[in-house]
C-alpha cells in the first residue's frame, strides 16, 4: 500500500493536540476532522488526503482516552500513524476503530512530509525512498478487525 506521509517528530503527542477538547461536543468525524491537530499545525486539515499517514515520535496518543482523536484523524482522511511509540490506550483505541497504529522504534528524523512510503503489512516493514524500516508484522486478528472498519463491525 502506498500513502503520503504527514511527519510530526514531537514526543507525546496527546489526544488534546490531536482533537482539543473544545470540540468533543460532537462525534461525527466529519466535524472533528476540522479541528485536527489544529493546535499543532492549523493548517492540517488543508494538506492531508485520503489514505495518508501521519509519522510521529514516542507515546502518540497519550493523555485522555478520548476515540475522539482516532474519528477526528480519520475524518481528516489520515488511515493511520507510524510512531516510536503509542500511548496503550490510544493503541487499543485505534485497533477498536479500524486505525492503523504502527510501532516502529526505529524511526529517524530524515523522514519529510509529503514523500510517499511503501508499506507492507503483512511482512512488517515500510520504505521512504531507498531506506527501509522495519516494524512488527500486524497480526491476522488485527488485520481482520482493520478490514472490517473496527470491533464493533467484527463482532456483528
Amino acid at each position: 500500500m502506498q500513502a503520503n506521509i504527514h511527519v510530526y517528530p514531537k514526543d507525546s503527542i496527546n489526544t488534546d493536540e490531536i482533537i482539543p477538547a473544545r470540540y468533543l461536543n460532537s462525534d461525527q468525524e466529519s466535524e472533528l476532522a476540522k479541528h485536527a491537530l489544529e493546535d499543532l499545525d492549523p493548517n492540517f486539515i488543508k494538506k492531508v488526503g485520503a489514505g495518508d499517514f501521519i509519522i510521529a515520535g514516542h507515546d502518540f496518543g497519550s493523555g485522555s482516552s478520548r476515540e475522539h482523536a482516532i474519528w477526528a484523524l480519520r475524518g481528516a482522511g489520515i488511515q493511520g500513524v507510524i510512531a516510536k511509540s503509542f500511548a496503550r490506550i490510544f493503541y487499543r483505541n485505534a485497533i477498536n476503530n479500524g486505525f492503523y497504529a504502527i510501532e516502529c522504534p526505529g524511526l529517524d528524523q530524515k523522514l519529510k512530509t509529503g514523500i510517499k512510503i511503501d508499506l507492507n503489512l503483512d511482512q512488517g516493514f515500510f520504505t521512504a525512498g531507498k531506506k527501509k524500516y522495519s516494524f512488527t508484522p500486524i497480526p491476522d486478528f488485527v488485520k481482520d478487525i482493520m478490514q472490517k472498519g473496527g470491533l464493533l463491525k467484527t463482532i456483528q
